[in-house]
């Protein structure tokens, strides 16, 4: 990876197995746009804009190389080896060999905990442009103004302490349906201390799940994808309607409960579940698979 500043942008060249588009649409995160062939994200307390130009580079504008080094690699997840990541999965299983090859550019981001948990309470059967759609309503109402991009504001995602003295009228009011009180009790369990990220983050993949599934609405998918996505735990196999769908085609066969699959994924991809289940996700959702579909 090399790192080239122009006229105030950051251009990141030789960079391999990194797709921002596949990365930001893959389901993991929802504070970003496509703004023409550029990305929006809402990250970090501030507004990033990025562009792939070619399969090995991405400019990011208005970086400094500092600032890429000391949030933006972690972010993105650059340094680790994805190619390893790859082969041991590959060794493993060839069956996953179409997913890996249509989604290579996938990576797993380091997203932040409280936001992370809003966002896939949120998540539960809705669709991802609905669930941006409440991500960015929810930042404009609580969250900091952190500029425009064409004329259109952007805020960062609040802070716990910056929805304190929210309630369960504002969630409703905000199109969260159902999920308003499972929200209203997550930020109440986390501004209390009750549900921290530093326990989290100190539980094995096993007692993490048990740990959040404390709050309210909380189950093992929801769960999973926290621990996925904010806390570093890449075993984690989170099984929502299209990674039942694709194991049940490719392992099973047959209509199969999402418990036996989530521990056939414990068993069969170990400590590389996480990234199994993204490539398989994103390519499953993308080919629209099904059970019966040859």
């Amino acid at each position: 990876m090399n790192l080239q500043v122009k006229n105030n942008d950051l251009w990141v060249d030789e960079i391999k197995d990194f797709k921002i588009g596949q990365t930001l649409e893959c389901g993991q995160s929802f504070h970003f746009e496509k703004n023409k062939d550029e990305y929006i994200i809402i990250a970090h307390n501030r507004i990033l804009r990025a562009r792939q130009i070619s399969d090995d580079t991405v400019v990011f504008y208005d970086m400094s190389k500092e600032e890429f080094e000391e949030k933006w690699i972690r972010y993105f997840d650059l340094d680790r080896d994805y190619g390893e990541i790859k082969k041991s999965l590959l060794s493993k299983d060839k069956k996953l060999k179409e997913a890996i090859e249509e989604k290579s550019g996938v990576r797993i981001m380091n997203q932040d905990f409280f936001e992370m948990l809003i966002s896939f309470i949120i998540s539960q059967n809705k669709q991802i442009p609905h669930i941006k759609k409440i991500v960015f309503d929810i930042s404009k109402r609580w969250g900091t103004y952190l500029g425009n991009v064409d004329g259109k504001p952007y805020y960062a995602f609040p802070t716990p302490r910056q929805m304190a003295g929210c309630t369960i009228e504002d969630f409703i009011k905000l199109k969260t349906g159902f999920r308003a009180p499972y929200l209203y009790d997550a930020v109440n369990k986390v501004l209390s201390g009750e549900i921290n990220e530093k326990d989290a983050r100190a539980l094995d993949g096993e007692n993490v799940i048990k740990y959040l599934c404390q709050i309210k609405g909380v189950g093992e998918k929801v769960a999973n994808c926290v621990a996925l996505f904010s806390l570093d735990k890449r075993d984690a196999f989170p099984v929502d309607v299209w990674i039942k769908r694709i194991m049940e085609k490719m392992y099973f066969g047959k209509e199969t409960d999402k418990r036996i699959i989530s521990e056939f994924a414990k068993e069969h991809f170990g400590e590389y579940g996480g990234y199994a289940q993204q490539y398989l996700f994103y390519y499953a959702r993308d080919e629209k698979i099904s059970v019966d579909k040859k």
